[in-house]
């Protein structure tokens, strides 16, 4: 279990160190992946305590972890990107229904509708 322990713990450390070279903040598939390694290597470690083997265990779950970790943020980060697209399609339609509105105004103004 001790091993268990430093193997999880050796895992955090390398993925804190890496994220701390990384420049800006983290993208939601990154993110995706850090929570999926940790999580996979923290349950590896646990099922390979079990039967005897807690690095390997935590090796395998962590690989695995960071391959699920990454699917997943991937495809938050593809819903966060076309609602950004979203928004700024309905922030373009709105400013042009107000240039619209200001158009029409001033033709009342003028009499010319």
């Amino acid at each position: 279990m001790k091993q268990a322990i430093g193997a999880v713990a050796g895992l955090c450390l390398l993925s804190f160190l890496t994220v701390g070279c990384a420049g800006g903040s983290l993208t939601t598939r990154e993110k995706g992946a850090g929570v999926g390694a940790l999580g996979g290597a923290a349950a590896g470690g646990i099922v390979g305590a079990a039967v005897g083997h807690p690095g390997a265990g935590a090796a395998i779950g962590g690989a695995l972890g960071l391959g699920t970790g990454v699917l997943v943020g991937d495809q938050l980060q593809g819903q966060e990107n076309r609602q950004a697209d979203q928004q700024r399609q309905i922030d373009t339609n709105q400013a042009e229904i107000q240039r619209q509105r200001r158009d029409i105004e001033k033709l009342r103004r003028q009499g010319e509708y």
